[in-house]
């Protein structure tokens, strides 16, 4: 199957891999990989935050919203996200992909007023993402997938090792409102808290705090969840209209 995707590029569906690229970054050399990973079977780039087309991401089949907060423009990855909730296009969130969708989400399912990320915005006083009591940088955490969810039909219903960067996690309490909302929360790790958001009306609407694409240097085919994006951007691609 792959290989006949791969001999007819114009079928490949188009993802936009959306984040601000540092090679320096380890987990943005990762991405590299995983990209490289993905291309016999979709047209994977990066898209700067900063261009011009990373509001709405038009023309591509599914959106890779990636680590590297804060973005150099942020509203323009909020924008994104709110996009594919609304055009129902294939959306990934990994780490600050995943923070962001929560922000999204408590705006526009929640109706959470003045929906923020602490990050960005140090003087909210009810943020729906705050810094984490244990600061994750570079650390590995044991990942519980919630059995029933598409994250587990995807990745198994056994904890797993998930990669983190990161500072920041879904509050408490605001992870209850977008539970309540109907966003599924689909798995949790110790310190991190919730792990992973989902919707279920959604053709592909998944977001994890770990990121999946760690690894990708030394994998032969790509993690799970990047070839289930794919998939989805595949099943996008042959609904649209051409």
């Amino acid at each position: 199957m792959l290989r006949r995707l791969a001999a007819m590029d114009d079928r490949r569906p188009r993802i936009a891999a959306i984040g601000d690229r540092d090679p320096a970054l380890l987990t943005h050399r990762e991405v590299d990989a995983a990209i490289a990973l993905l291309q016999p079977s979709a047209e994977c780039s990066w898209l700067a935050t900063t261009d011009g087309r990373a509001a709405r991401a038009e023309g591509f089949d599914g959106v890779w919203l990636l680590p590297g907060s804060p973005y150099r423009d942020d509203e323009a990855a909020y924008a994104v996200t709110a996009w594919c909730l609304r055009t129902r296009t294939p959306f990934l969130g990994t780490c600050a992909g995943f923070q962001y969708a929560c922000v999204v989400l408590a705006r526009e399912l929640a109706a959470v007023a003045g929906a923020a990320h602490a990050e960005g915005d140090p003087g909210a006083t009810d943020p729906v993402v705050q810094r984490l009591a244990c600061s994750l940088y570079g650390e590995t955490r044991t990942v519980r997938p919630v059995p029933g969810t598409r994250l587990a039909a995807i990745c198994g219903e056994q904890p797993f090792d998930g990669f983190h960067w990161c500072g920041y996690g879904l509050a408490p309490a605001h992870a209850r409102r977008l539970e309540r909302a109907g966003v599924l929360i689909s798995a949790d790790a110790p310190d991190a808290g919730s792990e992973a958001i989902e919707l279920p009306g959604h053709p592909f609407f998944l977001a994890t705090a770990f990121q999946p694409q760690v690894g990708s240097s030394r994998a032969q085919a790509p993690h799970p969840l990047l070839a289930a994006l794919v998939q989805a951007a595949a099943a996008h691609s042959r609904r649209a209209p051409t």
